[in-house]
């Protein structure tokens, strides 16, 4: 069997201070024409934020979202330039852009147009319905959905990230939230993790940002992906544009079904998966769903070597 490599790109959360910095101080391919069209776009230095921070500035929605974004296609870029391109791509949230972008599906310009739109719309929806998040740790899906159930009696809660089959974060009303949590602790979850976020993302609570998402998404360049990408909405590939925007418009309400997709990755024959952009979280994940998975990634301008060297390796089967 021919190697069939699978990028995977993260998403908020996944930001720190000095991000992206490697790569535009060593001039890897492609990297600071990224830096200077996102500047543009944006109407001011987001690299500036991205290096030099403050942590509490790169952590608000509006910066983290382009950053995570930019500093995603500067690694996948600098891949490509290597002569590694993935068959299949996966983003988690915010990533799924950065997997459309590296799939050819959209213009990282338009990407980065509709990501600003799309971060300012669920800054402003969790300002005006204020909610919360929490990661349950080491209990499985129904449980945790019946726990959501109960919770809901108490406000908005609902699952949000179905990351592997024992870690699930759910998202809603803080009432909601802090009912769930209370009865996936008496459902026997190891760990109840609330998480500092500024907005119940991927919950009713965004639907405030759904029509101003839509509106730029209908304006955006989206075209037929070269590779599939695996939609959040649904844990399948998506190609043709009209899908990929209706999906895209649906995502941020909708949970990410992530588990399911790399599920789905795996049924579809990779051999090897590159996690690219800031940090190891996806990979991370990865080991907790399919646990023999070979996989590498990049983050650094030095570990782009590396990682194309191990796909080589290793994605041969």
């Amino acid at each position: 069997m021919n190697r069939r490599i699978a990028f995977l790109f993260p998403g908020q959360g996944a930001q720190y201070v000095g991000m992206g910095q490697s790569l535009h101080k060593k001039k890897t391919p492609g990297a600071r024409e990224l830096f200077e069209e996102a500047a543009d776009v944006l109407g001011y230095d987001l690299k500036k934020i991205m290096f030099e921070g403050p942590e509490e500035t790169l952590k608000q929605t509006v910066h983290t979202q382009p950053a995570i974004l930019l500093h995603s296609v500067a690694v996948a870029r600098a891949l490509a330039a290597e002569g590694l391109k993935p068959d299949f791509a996966a983003g988690h949230s915010l990533g799924e852009y950065s997997a459309l972008v590296s799939a050819g599906a959209l213009p990282f310009s338009d990407a980065l147009k509709v990501v600003k739109v799309r971060a300012e719309s669920m800054q402003r929806a969790g300002e005006e319905r204020p909610g919360t998040m929490a990661a349950i740790m080491g209990l499985d899906t129904d449980k945790v959905r019946k726990a959501c159930e109960k919770g809901s009696k108490a406000g908005i809660v609902q699952p949000a990230n179905y990351n592997a089959p024992d870690q699930i974060v759910i998202s809603g009303e803080k009432k909601g939230v802090d009912a769930a949590s209370e009865a996936c602790k008496k459902a026997g979850a190891k760990r109840v993790i609330p998480l500092k976020v500024h907005g119940a993302f991927h919950s009713p609570l965004m639907e405030g940002a759904v029509e101003p998402l839509r509106h730029h998404l209908r304006q955006a360049s989206i075209g037929q992906a070269r590779s599939p990408v695996v939609s959040n909405v649904t844990a399948r590939p998506a190609v043709r544009p009209e899908e990929i925007r209706e999906l895209l418009g649906l995502q941020i309400i909708y949970p990410v079904r992530w588990f399911e997709s790399m599920q789905e990755l795996d049924r579809m024959g990779t051999t090897f998966y590159v996690e690219c952009g800031p940090g190891t979280v996806l990979r991370g994940l990865l080991k907790r769903i399919l646990e023999n998975a070979p996989a590498g990634g990049a983050d650094q301008a030095e570990e782009i070597g590396a990682a194309v060297e191990a796909a080589n390796q290793g994605g041969e089967a």
